[in-house]
């Protein structure tokens, strides 16, 4: 498996985990996604951090979504496979022990928008642009994105965005 393709820095109390894909928007593939779930458990059971950052390399995108070229050669039980990785990703981070914040630059697509909905805090930079454009491949957001997002942003078009989630 691909060390880099997600990168993990602690300082002091904060563990940075960094989508490493910029070449490809950092889109998720299977090794992203096994490799995040492998430092998110990491960062669970470090007694040392206390809050989790997810943040995109380079500055075009924070997760640009899945990778629509892994996905092509995938037959259909391969793909549900992957779903289920990806939904994996977003269980784990909506659960998490210890607050996780989205930094979110650039895209923040499908996928990517999934996982930063999961998070406790999203931050967004003046270029962000947030979408599920797998509408457009005739698919549905598989990780429970089309409740949370109504949820955090409302159905009414004058409510704003809301920075916290959970009232549990």
């Amino acid at each position: 498996m691909g060390e880099n393709v997600v990168l993990y820095e602690k300082k002091e109390k904060v563990a940075i985990l960094t989508f490493n894909r910029p070449e490809a928007l950092n889109a998720l593939n299977t090794e992203v996604n096994l490799k995040l779930i492998e430092l998110l458990l990491q960062t669970e059971n470090d007694d040392e951090v206390k809050v989790v950052v997810l943040m995109g390399s380079g500055n075009k995108s924070f997760v640009a979504g899945a990778d629509i070229k892994e996905m092509l050669e995938m037959n259909s039980l391969q793909a549900r496979r992957h779903a289920l990785k990806a939904k994996r990703v977003t269980d784990t981070i909506w659960n998490l022990g210890k607050p996780v914040i989205a930094a979110i630059n650039g895209f923040c697509l499908g996928g990517g928008l999934e996982y930063a909905m999961a998070c406790d805090l999203r931050t967004a930079s003046e270029t962000a642009k947030f979408g599920l454009p797998e509408i457009n491949l005739g698919i549905m957001p598989g990780s429970a994105g089309t409740q949370r997002l109504p949820r955090l942003i409302g159905t009414d078009q004058g409510q704003g965005i809301m920075l916290h989630r959970r009232n549990t």
